[in-house]
């Protein structure tokens, strides 16, 4: 055997002792982004006996969403993540045109978290002309952010329902920061006799605690250190609950938590160099989402900050017991 033909060999039987898992992990995940060529995709690999995970997401990848797939790739399926910025759930004052946009790099994220496909429709793909149904849903999207984001969840209940309709997942995962988004698509799912399963994954936190999020990107260093109030709140008002008491019972107690959180993001408020300003903080009964008015049972303390231009939101699921006064 000449020296070539060895080293050929040698190659190609160090490939094939490669893991299935680590060759996919060298290899781009290919990219589709029409509906046609998605379900082609999709049938072939449920024709070779593969159940479908989807991970639904608007791109600029970070560390949250890889967990998400993660999760996805650890279950065994075919993992499928959509990667659009869907119009309809940002108002005309919101940042559609800046939104980050990282495909490359997205695509090389997905490559290493060991996605099989990745859905990249455009506009024309997911609305097309004449399009006017609107999934409108209930009052899960009447409080909390639904109040300063008029449409917002129509447009993600929309966008998700036409990401459902074509992927047909078995499961769906989405991440526990956005904690009303994923109970909205979770009664919406049940509502509407969509055979999927939603899985909900825990945050995901930068070493200090704030929640990874793609709008992070947008704020200056110093923006990014006054962040912290949001998170800071939070756990200032779960430590009140868990251990130091609310100061009161029922709805006098909750309120004077809430009024706790208002004032730990007041303190970094000032309006020099650019105001912190407070959408909302509240506790909440963590599956209905209704004003918690008593300290007891699973409840969810959320809020949303806004800091310069950037909307950052948060929330912690704690447990009470049921016997607390």
């Amino acid at each position: 055997m000449i020296p070539s033909e060895r080293t050929e060999l040698q190659k190609n039987r160090g490939l094939a002792s490669m893991s299935a898992q680590e060759t996919k992990q060298k290899l781009l995940p290919p990219v589709v982004d029409t509906s046609t060529a998605l379900r082609e995709e999709i049938s072939r690999a449920r024709s070779s006996g593969r159940t479908i995970a989807f991970v639904p997401t608007m791109g600029a990848l970070h560390a949250g969403h890889i967990s998400l797939i993660e999760a996805a790739e650890n279950s065994g399926a075919y993992v499928v993540v959509s990667i659009y910025v869907n119009p309809t759930q940002f108002s005309p004052h919101e940042d559609l045109a800046a939104y980050p946009r990282t495909i490359d790099a997205d695509r090389a994220a997905c490559r290493d978290a060991g996605v099989d496909l990745i859905f990249t429709p455009d506009d024309a793909e997911m609305y097309p002309p004449g399009d006017q149904t609107r999934v409108h849903p209930g009052p899960l999207a009447e409080t909390m952010c639904g109040l300063f984001r008029p449409g917002h969840f129509e447009g993600v209940s929309t966008v998700v329902t036409k990401l459902f309709n074509l992927v047909q997942p078995d499961v769906a995962y989405f991440g526990q920061k956005d904690a009303q988004q994923a109970l909205i698509i979770r009664r919406m799912v049940k509502d509407l006799c969509i055979p999927v399963r939603i899985e909900v994954c825990p945050i995901v936190r930068e070493p200090d605690g704030l929640a990874m999020s793609s709008r992070n990107a947008y704020l200056s260093t110093e923006q990014r250190s006054r962040a912290l109030c949001l998170y800071r709140a939070l756990c200032e008002g779960r430590d009140m609950l868990l251990h130091r008491g609310t100061g009161g019972s029922g709805d006098q107690g909750i309120q004077h938590v809430v009024y706790a959180m208002q004032n730990t993001v007041a303190k970094v408020a000032s309006p020099e160099p650019e105001p912190v300003t407070i959408d909302y903080m509240t506790v909440v009964d963590a599956e209905t989402l209704e004003p918690a008015t008593k300290p007891i049972g699973r409840v969810m303390l959320a809020g949303a900050v806004r800091i310069g231009e950037t909307r950052l939101i948060d929330n912690l699921l704690i447990d009470l017991p049921a016997d607390r006064r």
